[in-house]
């Protein structure tokens, strides 16, 4: 096959590259340039996509023994990532940028890219597995837990997933290392990139209040007393208990914790942790990551539900609702989770099988 390999410069997307060549396949090196003034150097291990990575990715197709090019996708990162994290915030929500740049970035606009140009995939260096099966090619977690990705994949339809190919999905990332430093490749003992990849600080509330203000508001209790206040709703998310500049102590000494998020009127709520406790999760515009289950409310498909990227699977029945011609997906969890905030993303698992996701839209 003809692939593409997106290449980080890091070491995972640059030994998936290696391994994909290995197999024999036709692979072309890419490095996505995502900002139009990649001007920082990495910082520690913080941020990925700089001019330090372009270079090592160059290296390191070099080592492989691939051609390399970069392509500038700077204006759609800009519109479907940062646009989307910006106006989702606004909104009180809490998204995930990583998702939304799997969705639109590199199982997108890359392999359209790709496909267009006469090439049959893209290869990553995403710790998660595809498997044939009947119905077509399917995803599954990694066998590294510490490190599957899955979570963050299930943004890929069943179409986009044909075209995707994980080469690491079946190792840890200990060997991955291992196998770079046998390979030759200077990347072996790169730190991990961590954070959102455009704030390379770590500080999201600073880049949030740069680019959306911020205008002081209250922060009231369940009844709408004033507690404190806030420089800007959106730096606030659901579940949060440290940072809340509260100036009027519980009557009991209790923490409180964010329960709500009003952009309208720039309100922050707080209350009680048991106030965060949620039995429903509803998520709009599912995607499938192979067959539409045929789940219904009055026959639910049982199944695990993941709200978070590393976080615990819980078990859950499912099913799909249509209203107005409009698709939910819902699921009920057997124990409760607390701390969900909409904006996040609810990932259904068979076992280790991945059924699909949706963007949390609310919670009962």
């Amino acid at each position: 096959m003809k692939l593409i390999a997106a290449m980080s410069g890091g070491v995972d997307s640059a030994v998936a590259a290696a391994r994909a060549k290995e197999a024999g396949h036709d692979v072309i090196g890419v490095h996505l340039a995502l900002s139009k003034n990649p001007k920082k150097y990495r910082s520690g291990a913080r941020g990925c996509c700089t001019i330090e990575d372009s270079h090592d990715a160059r290296r390191a197709a070099d080592v492989i023994g691939i051609p390399f090019y970069i392509w500038d996708m700077s204006d759609e990162f800009h519109e479907g990532v940062v646009e989307n994290f910006l106006a989702e915030y606004a909104a009180g929500n809490t998204p995930n940028p990583c998702l939304r740049c799997n969705e639109k970035i590199k199982f997108a606009a890359v392999l359209d890219r790709a496909q267009a140009m006469g090439f049959d995939g893209v290869v990553t260096g995403h710790y998660a597995q595809t498997r044939e099966t009947e119905n077509g090619k399917t995803l599954y977690r990694a066998i590294d837990p510490a490190k599957d990705q899955s979570y963050v994949l299930a943004v890929l339809n069943k179409d986009q997933l044909q075209g995707a190919h994980f080469p690491l999905g079946d190792t840890t990332k200990e060997n991955v290392r291992k196998e770079a430093q046998e390979r030759g490749l200077s990347v072996a003992l790169k730190p991990d990139s961590h954070d959102i990849c455009f704030v390379p600080s770590g500080d999201n509330a600073g880049w949030l209040r740069e680019r959306l203000g911020s205008e002081t508001g209250p922060i009231v209790d369940e009844e709408g007393n004033k507690l404190g206040e806030h420089k800007g709703a959106y730096t606030y998310t659901i579940g949060q208990r440290k940072g809340l500049g509260l100036t009027v102590p519980a009557k009991g000494g209790e923490p409180r914790y964010v329960l709500k998020i009003e952009p309208v009127s720039n309100t922050v709520v707080v209350g009680n942790r048991d106030a965060l406790a949620i039995d429903e999760i509803y998520g709009a515009k599912p995607i499938w990551c192979g067959p539409t289950p045929e789940a219904t409310e009055s026959a639910p498909y049982k199944g695990f539900v993941q709200v978070r990227a590393h976080g615990t699977p819980h078990s859950c029945s499912y099913f799909r609702k249509i209203n107005d011609g409009v698709e939910t997906l819902v699921a009920h969890v057997d124990e409760p989770i607390f701390g969900l905030a909409p904006g996040q993303a609810m990932v259904i698992y068979d076992g280790e099988r991945v059924v699909g996701s949706a963007t949390i839209s609310g919670t009962r």
